[in-house]
Formats: C-alpha cells, structure tokens, sequence
C-alpha cells in the first residue's frame, strides 16, 4: 500500500492527530476487516483506517463534516437518547472508541467485537479534571474500568491508565482487546 501523505489517500487534509494508541494497535485489526468508528466526529479514524482499506461504519450524531467515499458507511445517530442501537446484532473486526464514553454502550460495544477482532478504546480517566475538560465524572473512567468492562469476555492485549502529554496533558485509560 502506498504513502497516503499529509493529504491522505482520499485528499482529505489531516487536520486531527491519529489517537497514538490506535495507530499502535491498527495492525492487530485483521487485513480488510470492517472497522465501527464510534462517535467518530469529524472521522479522522475513519478515514484512517479507509487509508488501510478497511470498511468502515462511521456513527455520530453530527456527521456533517464526514465527507463520503466508496468504503464509508456514515450513520447520524444519538448515541445517548436511548433510541435502538443502529448497528443491530452487526459485528466489526475492530470497534474503536476515542475521546468518548457513555457507560450505558459498553456492553454493546464489546458485543459488536467479532470473532478475532479487537476492541480499541481511548478516552479520559478521573483525575483529567486537574488539566481541565472533560471534568465531569460521568464522561471519565472509573480507575480499572475498561479493564473489567471486558473481563470474560475480551482477552487484553494491552491496557493503559495514566497520565499523557501529547498531544495536551490528560489523564486517559486505554484498552486493546481482542476476542478468541
């Protein structure tokens, strides 16, 4: 596969860094699997991973700055309003969750993970508030949480929970599993 350079494959510029730790674990994500981008946002991940030529199913409530393309599943959906989960009983080759959470998703999410595929979470921890936003305890995770969210279920492969400085200060936990 070819350089996708500053502008990327599909001539988007690439204006949000790449979480690091989904860029570190994008080769566990089997060759040509489908990818669920979760609260994607403007779909840097998506795009990312479209880069990689994955399938990707890109969901968020505002998807007005995701810009269509051959691969590219874009569902508009509230994540939060208790409306049915848009995706069904659909299962990924890797589900991946950045700077987002709501607690009540986890058991779908881990659900969604296929056979071999891998679960690939970044987000804020408790103690974040101290470098400022998120700092409600409701969008921070519980010391361990992630780790026993997948307990049973998820083999960890990897897990992080601590404080980094790229690109700001944060406190963030961090997750990659996979299903055997």
């Amino acid at each position: 596969m070819a350089s996708s350079g500053p502008l990327g494959k599909f001539g988007m510029k690439k204006l949000l860094q790449i979480s690091p730790w989904v860029e570190r674990f994008a080769d566990q994500i089997p060759s040509g699997g489908a990818v669920l981008d979760l609260a994607c946002g403007g779909g840097r991940h998506s795009y990312f991973f479209l880069d990689r030529e994955h399938p990707v199913t890109a969901i968020d409530r505002d998807i007005s700055t995701l810009q269509p393309r051959d691969g590219l599943e874009i569902i508009q959906h509230n994540l939060e309003d208790g409306s049915a989960w848009p995706i069904g009983r659909a299962q990924f080759a890797a589900v991946v969750v950045v700077n987002y959470l709501h607690r009540p998703l986890l058991p779908r999410l881990i659900g969604a993970v296929g056979q071999g595929g891998v679960l690939v979470y970044d987000t804020f921890a408790i103690g974040n508030e101290v470098f400022g936003r998120p700092s409600n305890p409701d969008f921070l995770l519980r010391e361990n949480e992630l780790y026993h969210a997948v307990e049973g279920e998820l083999e960890v492969v990897a897990y992080f929970n601590g404080r980094v400085d790229e690109p700001n200060p944060a406190l963030r936990q961090r997750i990659c599993a996979r299903r055997c």
